[in-house]
């Protein structure tokens, strides 16, 4: 059975996003959220924090989904980078 995909966002207009397993998108979603809900982090820390997250179940590479479910999540506006530097990302 074929896997369900969605098309994902891109907050740059003009750009557009990968398509991906709506599974996949769904996890690392919800963990990059979850994580959000605790701090506002760097690029850096987001993402190693969702590579500690999901590193022991999750097939295929949780770098590559992180920062394309991540643009998702700013397209949507379900979060933002913050105007601090080192910029930041946090819940809208």
């Amino acid at each position: 059975m074929k896997q369900e995909q969605i098309q994902t966002l891109h907050p740059q207009p003009g750009k557009t996003n990968k398509r991906i397993s709506l599974d996949k998108y769904n996890v690392i979603k919800q963990h990059i959220l979850t994580i959000l809900a605790v701090a506002e982090l760097t690029h850096t820390e987001l993402m190693e924090k969702l590579y500690d997250n999901v590193k022991d179940f999750f097939e295929g590479g949780v770098q590559w989904y992180g920062e394309t479910v991540k643009l998702d999540l700013e397209a949507r506006k379900i979060i933002e980078r913050t105007a601090t530097k080192p910029e930041k990302y946090r819940l809208k």
